[in-house]
């Protein structure tokens, strides 16, 4: 017996030290849907931020709430139907979409009383009121959106949004960033703000832009910002973003695998600082 209590101190140590795993659930729009829906970016993606993440943090399993095209108005509105669970960790990234269908932002007011559904600061406070809810010990991790260039999505060019270097509806996406600060200052809760991160800036998004020259019918790639005047007619012009003008982003919006990278090394980031995985990644 004597020979084997090497093997089972070691046996004993190893499992002492083994982190305890712990659920994710991901809250979000299309950036984070596509991370299990790969071939929804056209293969241009080979790993969302998700899965890199959990490539980082291997003890944390994600559970992914991303909904294609959502608003915060839509997760708050549907909170009930989701199936969310309680989890030791939820984040929350959303924003962009409720930037472009033009839904107000609101005041903090909205969210410190419990405005309802009307604003983004409202929808705020349904989501992490049914969190709280769920499990009152969760932590809770806040991502801003970041900034988008002009987007055209990659299975149908008639989809497609001019970027946030200008107002939608008399607001910018800027704003939509900084309630999340606001709210998380606010609940004390940390935020990822990827709005104001110094690599996710407009003219990293896309390498160019493939664009008709108005005068003459050829194309060129223009680079940012001076593609923004230049037309693009889904009907008669070729994809504008080919393999070549991907970036950290591969359709001016979505994030490329460089783009998911960035994302998953600031949340890994936050989530060590909150103690979630104190022994890896270090």
């Amino acid at each position: 017996m004597k020979k084997y209590l090497p093997i089972l101190l070691a046996i004993f140590l190893l499992s002492s030290f083994r982190e305890k795993e712990l659920t994710w659930v991901a809250i979000g729009d299309s950036i984070t849907y596509l991370n299990d829906h790969l071939d929804e970016t056209g293969n241009r993606v080979s790993k969302g931020y998700l899965t890199r993440l959990n490539e980082i943090l291997p003890n944390l399993k994600y559970i992914n709430q991303g909904h294609n095209g959502w608003t915060s108005g839509g997760i708050a509105g549907n909170i009930d139907s989701l199936g969310l669970i309680k989890a030791d960790v939820y984040s929350v990234f959303l924003g962009t979409n409720d930037w472009w269908q033009g839904r107000p932002v609101g005041k903090l007011d909205d969210y410190q009383h419990d405005n309802g559904n009307t604003t983004v600061y409202g929808s705020f406070r349904i989501i992490i009121s049914k969190i709280r809810q769920l499990n009152p010990e969760a932590k809770i991790v806040l991502i801003t959106p970041m900034q988008r260039n002009d987007f055209v999505y990659i299975a149908d060019a008639k989809n497609n949004a001019f970027g946030s270097y200008q107002k939608k509806n008399g607001q910018t996406l800027e704003e939509f960033a900084n309630a999340v600060l606001t709210i998380g200052r606010y609940e004390q809760i940390p935020v990822v703000d990827l709005y104001h991160h110094p690599l996710l800036t407009l003219r990293n998004m896309v390498k160019f832009k493939h664009l008709k020259n108005p005068k003459n019918g050829k194309y060129v790639n223009y680079k940012y910002p001076a593609f923004v005047n230049i037309p693009f007619n889904p009907e008669n012009n070729e994809y504008p973003y080919p393999p070549a003008a991907v970036n950290l982003t591969y359709d001016g919006l979505h994030p490329s695998d460089k783009g998911n990278a960035i994302i998953a090394s600031a949340l890994a980031d936050v989530f060590r600082q909150l103690g979630l995985s104190p022994h890896y990644g270090l």
